[in-house]
């Protein structure tokens, strides 16, 4: 298996942004039609983060990302809007599983050092971030391949129709 660098500009939040901020309650309505909901992706957190947002950037954040309910949606609008990964110092233990079963990557990685608008490599085999804007490396621990080969096939459905099982 062969697994990407990915590479992107840093769009920074704070702690405690919760899958409220992430999918906004009022438009619980589009729930139905996730493409619209995630037009509207973390703009309880940042209004014009979705306007901003290309292919491939990341959301850097604090502590305790994605806390709340459950929702499924969150994670999954946030990878339909473009995001690359979610870096983040912490996160709620259910997003966490949420984001990797709908192929969004994931790394808790100390995220103090990288500022807005910082353009950052992630390796996720090698365990390795490096913000190409400041010149540091931050390591955390790699994703177990059998995380990283469900990511690379889409997310947990795909890769079981693929597979036929968990595979590594």
């Amino acid at each position: 298996m062969t697994d990407p660098i990915l590479s992107g500009r840093a769009f920074a939040f704070g702690d405690d942004i919760s899958t409220d901020h992430i999918a906004p309650g009022r438009f619980f309505h589009l729930r139905s039609n996730l493409p619209e909901l995630a037009k509207h992706v973390l703009e309880d957190a940042r209004t014009d983060f979705a306007g901003e947002l290309s292919p491939g950037d990341f959301v850097v954040a604090g502590k305790n990302f994605g806390l709340g309910s459950s929702r499924e949606h969150a994670p999954r609008i946030i990878r339909m809007a473009g995001v690359g990964a979610v870096l983040a110092q912490s996160f709620a233990r259910i997003f966490f599983r949420n984001a990797i079963n709908v192929g969004l990557p994931v790394v808790m990685v100390d995220t103090t050092g990288i500022q807005e608008g910082d353009r950052i490599e992630v390796d996720l085999a090698a365990g390795v971030v490096r913000d190409v804007t400041r010149g540091f490396e931050l390591t955390f621990p790699a994703l177990p391949e059998v995380m990283r080969k469900i990511l690379e096939d889409g997310g947990l459905v795909d890769h079981i129709k693929r597979h036929g099982t968990i595979a590594v």
